[in-house]
C-alpha cells in the first residue's frame, strides 16, 4: 500500500471527487440520451435527481414556440369550434411544465466552467446567466442535474469494481483452501509433516491479501446495502443537497463501516491531540534532561499518573522521545505534506517503506485540513536487513491550535478495524506526532514527540541496542530526516547558488535534472535496502564468515534501472571508528581508490559537485575514475546529520550524463545504486525510558551497512546461480577488507 506509483492493495475512495468528475464528464460530451444537449426540466430546487430522469428518458416533451408563446384570441378559438373549453385549455398551459433546450454554444459554456468548478457559486451562476441569456434558476439546475448524471455513472463503475473485487476474493478463498488441504490430513486435519505444518511466506502474504480483500468488499457491502435494490444512492435526496449535506453523507457512511462508531473514534483523537499537547510542552517530572547525552528521557511513572494508563504487559516494551528543531518550510505547506501520504512519504524515504491512506473518517476543512480525520497505513524501516520493518495502523488528525500553532495527531485505535486481524499488528502508536510553530520567513518550529509500544522480539545483536534505545524509530530520527528533507527542496528550488557549490553545471535546469536523478537514485537505494516485506532475504555463504543476505529482484518494465535480473547482497559490521570520519573516507574522492574495487587504484577527479544542504557533507557528485583503460563516470549522492549517514553511488552513461548536465530529462536514464548507510553506536544509543534495569553501557563506534547490486543477466527468465552469489560476496568482502585496512581498524 505504499503511495508513487498506483497500489492495487490500496482502499479505494467510493465517493465522488472533482478529478473524478473531471474525467467522466467526457462521457457526456460524445453520448446521447443524457448528452449535453438534454433538455433541462425547471423544476424546484430540490429536484436534481427527477431532473435527471427528466433530461435522460426518450418520452421528454419538447415543447414549440407555438405552444409556449402567447396564447390564441378568442376569435381563432370560436373558429375552431373549441370555445366552450377555452377555460380547460387555460388551467391545462398554466399547469404545463415548460421545458427548454439549451443551445450548443450555451451547453460549451457550462461545460467549460463544469471542469473548472463542478459547484459554482451565485455569483459565477448570475454572470454565467447574463453571458448566456438564461435565468439563474436555469444554470443552477444545468449544474444540478450534471452532477447527478455523473454521479450515476460512478455508481455503475462501482458496482463493476465491487464484482470484480468480489471475483478475486473467491480466486484467494479457493487458493488458500487448495494449500491447506495440500499441507493437512483429509481424515483428522493435522498436518502431515513437519515441513507442511509452518505457513510458507506466500500463505502468510495470501492470508493478509485476503483479509484485505474481505475488509474493502464489507464496506463496499456496508455502503451498498444502505439503499433498496434498484435504487442508486445518487439518485436519493443526499445527491441533490448541498455540499455541507453531502460531507454529511459520506460521515454517515464511514461510521458504519468500522468497528467503532466514528463518534467514539473522534472522542479518541480529541483525546490523545490533548496528551500530545501536554507532552510536547510540559518538562519536569514528566521530561528528565540527561546530563550525559543532553537528550529527554521519559519518566514512565509520572506518564502513568498523569494520563491513567494502564501499565504495560511484560510482552511489550514502550519506546518514547522528544525532539524539536527548525525546519526550512512554511507551515502550511507542511501541514499538506503531513495530511498527504505521498507527500509524507516523500519527505521520509529513508524511514517510510509502505504508507497508505485506508479511510478518511473526517475531511475537515478541504482547503487548511483542519480537523481532518484518516485512517493510515505504515511500514517504517531501518536501512538494513538485519532489523524487521514495524508496520502500524492508526488514525491521524490535523488540528489547528492557534492562529500560527497546529498539531498532527497519531494515535492506534482498537478495534477500528472489523478486518484487520489484530495478531498481526505487533507495534502501536500511543499519541504521538508533532507541534508546527509558524516562525518568519518560511520556517517552522516542530516539536516531535514519538511513543510506541511494541511486542518484544528478537533483534540482531548489533543493532539491539540502537532499536531498544528508541533511536531507531525515535523522534530524533523523524526530525532530523525532516530537516534533511526540507534542506534538500530549498537547495533545489534555489536560483542564486554560489558557484562554489554548484560547481561543473552551467544552467539552473542541468542542476535540477541532475538532483533529481540523484533522489530518484537514493530513493531506489532504500527500497532495496530495508527489510519491507517486499525484499525476501536469505542467508548467503560467506568463506570469510560475514553475515551477508542476498535478494532478488526481476525488472520487467521499468526505464529507471536495467531490465532483468538484479541481485542484491548487503551486509552490516561494526567499526571501532567515529561515524563522522567512516562517512568523510567514503565520500572522499581522494581515497577512493583505497576500497574501491572498481577504480582499480586509478586516481579519481570531481568534475560536477552540487550542495543540497548547509552541511558540507550534503552534497551530490559526478566523479570519473580513470583506470589504465576507458574512464568511466559515477554518480554519488551523500546526506548526513546527527543520527545517520548515507553514501549513495551507481556508473552511468557518460553521453547519457552529459545531457543530463545539459538540462534534459533524466526519468529514462537507467540506474542501479550501490553504497552505504552510517549509524554512530555510543552513548547516545542508551534507553530513552527510565526503568528499574541497569542498562550496559556502549562503546563508540559506528554501525557500516554495506549493499551492492549487481545485474546477473539480462533475461527475466534467468536463474539466480552459485557463480553470481559467489562473485557479489566476493565483492562485499573485499570492499569490507579495503575499508578497514585504510583506516587501519583489521580485526585483531
Amino acid at each position: 500500500m505504499s503511495s508513487n506509483p498506483p497500489n492495487p492493495n490500496s482502499t479505494k475512495d467510493f465517493f465522488a471527487s472533482p478529478a473524478l468528475s473531471l474525467s467522466l464528464a467526457g462521457i457526456f460530451r460524445h453520448g446521447t440520451g443524457t448528452g449535453a444537449n438534454a433538455d433541462v426540466e425547471e423544476g424546484d430546487e430540490g429536484s436534481g435527481g427527477g431532473g435527471a430522469r427528466a433530461a435522460g428518458s426518450k418520452d421528454t416533451v419538447e415543447i414549440s414556440s407555438e405552444t409556449s408563446g402567447p396564447a390564441r384570441s378568442p376569435s381563432d378559438e370560436d373558429s375552431d369550434g373549441a370555445g366552450d373549453d377555452e377555460d380547460f385549455n387555460k388551467n391545462k398551459k398554466k399547469k404545463r411544465k415548460k421545458y427548454h433546450r439549451h443551445t450548443a454554444e450555451q451547453i460549451r459554456e457550462m461545460e467549460a466552467l463544469f471542469k473548472e468548478s463542478p459547484h459554482p457559486d451565485e455569483k459565477q451562476r448570475q454572470e454565467l446567466s447574463k453571458q448566456l441569456g438564461l435565468h439563474p434558476r436555469q444554470v443552477k439546475f444545468w449544474f444540478q442535474n450534471r452532477r447527478t448524471q455523473i454521479k450515476a455513472i460512478q455508481e455503475r463503475h462501482e458496482n463493476s469494481l465491487l464484482k470484480t473485487e468480489m471475483d478475486k476474493l473467491r480466486d484467494e478463498n479457493k487458493a488458500l483452501r487448495e494449500a491447506t488441504n495440500k499441507t493437512s490430513c483429509p481424515s483428522c486435519g493435522t498436518a502431515t509433516s513437519s515441513k507442511d505444518a509452518g505457513v510458507t511466506s506466500e500463505e502468510q502474504q495470501l492470508r493478509i491479501e485476503n483479509a484485505r480483500l474481505k475488509s474493502e468488499n464489507e464496506k463496499l457491502r456496508a455502503y451498498m446495502g444502505k439503499y433498496p435494490s434498484g435504487t442508486s444512492p445518487t439518485t436519493s435526496s443526499c445527491s441533490a443537497e448541498t455540499d455541507q449535506t453531502g460531507k454529511r453523507c459520506s460521515l454517515d457512511f464511514y461510521s458504519g463501516s468500522f468497528g467503532l462508531e466514528k463518534s467514539r473514534i473522534v472522542e479518541i483523537v480529541y483525546q490523545a491531540a490533548e496528551e500530545l499537547r501536554k507532552m510536547a510542552t510540559v518538562g519536569e517530572p514528566l521530561w528528565i534532561r540527561s546530563l550525559e547525552t543532553g537528550r529527554e528521557i521519559l519518566n514512565y511513572d509520572e506518564y502513568i499518573k498523569d494520563f491513567s494508563v494502564g501499565e504495560q504487559t511484560n510482552r511489550s516494551s514502550v519506546e518514547a522521545s522528544r525532539e524539536s528543531g527548525v525546519v526550512f518550510m512554511d507551515l502550511t505547506t507542511l501541514v499538506q505534506s503531513l495530511m498527504d501520504v505521498n507527500q509524507w512519504q516523500e519527505l521520509f524515504p529513508c524511514m517510510i517503506s509502505k504508507a497508505a491512506t485506508i479511510d478518511v473518517i473526517s475531511s475537515g476543512d478541504s482547503a487548511s485540513k483542519d480537523g481532518a480525520i484518516q485512517l493510515m497505513f505504515a511500514e517504517m524501516q531501518m536501512l538494513t536487513p538485519m532489523v524487521a520493518t514495524r508496520e502500524v495502523y492508526f488514525v491521524r488528525h490535523c488540528k489547528q491550535l492557534s492562529t500560527d500553532q497546529w498539531a498532527i495527531v497519531d494515535v492506534s485505535v482498537d478495534n477500528v478495524e472489523k478486518n484487520i486481524d489484530e495478531s498481526l499488528l505487533k507495534c502501536r502508536k500511543r499519541p504521538s506526532g508533532c507541534i508546527i510553530e509558524d516562525k518568519s520567513n518560511g520556517h517552522c518550529k516542530v516539536i516531535w514527540v514519538e511513543h510506541l509500544e511494541c511486542q518484544k522480539s528478537l533483534i540482531h545483536t548489533l543493532y539491539r541496542t540502537i532499536v531498544q534505545s528508541g533511536m531507531a524509530f525515535g523522534a530524533r530520527h523523524w526530525i532530523k530526516t525532516l530537516q534533511l528533507q526540507c534542506e534538500r527542496l530549498v537547495f533545489f528550488m534555489a536560483t542564486n547558488v554560489p558557484t562554489k557549490d554548484s560547481s561543473g553545471v552551467a544552467t539552473l535546469a542541468g542542476r535540477k535534472s541532475i538532483l533529481n536523478l540523484a533522489q530518484r537514485m537514493t530513493k531506489s537505494f532504500y527500497r532495496a535496502l530495508g527489510a519491507s516485506s517486499r525484499n525476501t532475504w536469505n542467508k548467503a555463504p560467506s568463506k570469510s564468515g560475514d553475515d551477508i543476505r542476498i535478494s532478488s529482484r526481476k525488472n520487467l518494465n521499468d526505464p529507471g534501472e536495467p531490465l532483468g535480473v538484479i541481485l542484491c547482497a548487503v551486509t552490516s559490521v561494526w567499526l571501532p571508528v567515529s561515524h563522522l570520519v567512516l562517512f568523510d573516507f567514503l565520500r572522499d574522492e581522494t581515497r577512493r581508490n583505497e576500497w574501491d574495487i572498481m577504480s582499480n587504484g586509478g586516481p579519481v577527479q570531481t568534475i560536477v559537485n552540487l550542495a543540497k544542504g548547509q552541511d558540507r557533507g550534503n552534497a551530490v557528485t559526478i566523479q570519473e575514475i580513470k583506470p589504465k583503460e576507458n574512464s568511466v563516470w559515477i554518480l554519488q549522492d551523500s546526506c548526513t546529520n546527527v543520527y545517520e549517514s548515507t553514501i549513495v553511488y551507481a556508473p552511468v552513461d557518460i553521453s547519457g550524463m552529459q545531457s543530463v548536465i545539459t538540462g534534459c530529462d533524466s526519468s529514462n536514464v537507467s540506474i542501479m545504486p550501490s553504497g552505504f548507510a552510517i549509524l554512530p553506536e555510543g552513548i547516545e544509543s542508551r534507553p530513552l525510558v527510565i526503568s528499574s534495569r541497569a542498562d550496559d553501557k556502549s562503546t563508540g563506534g559506528s554501525l557500516l551497512t554495506i549493499a551492492f547490486q549487481v545485474l546477473i543477466s539480462e533475461s527475466p527468465t534467468a536463474k539466480l546461480s552459485m557463480e553470481s552469489v559467489e562473485s557479489v560476496n566476493k565483492l562485499i568482502s573485499c570492499t569490507l577488507h579495503n575499508i578497514k585496512t585504510g583506516l587501519q581498524c583489521e580485526d585483531g
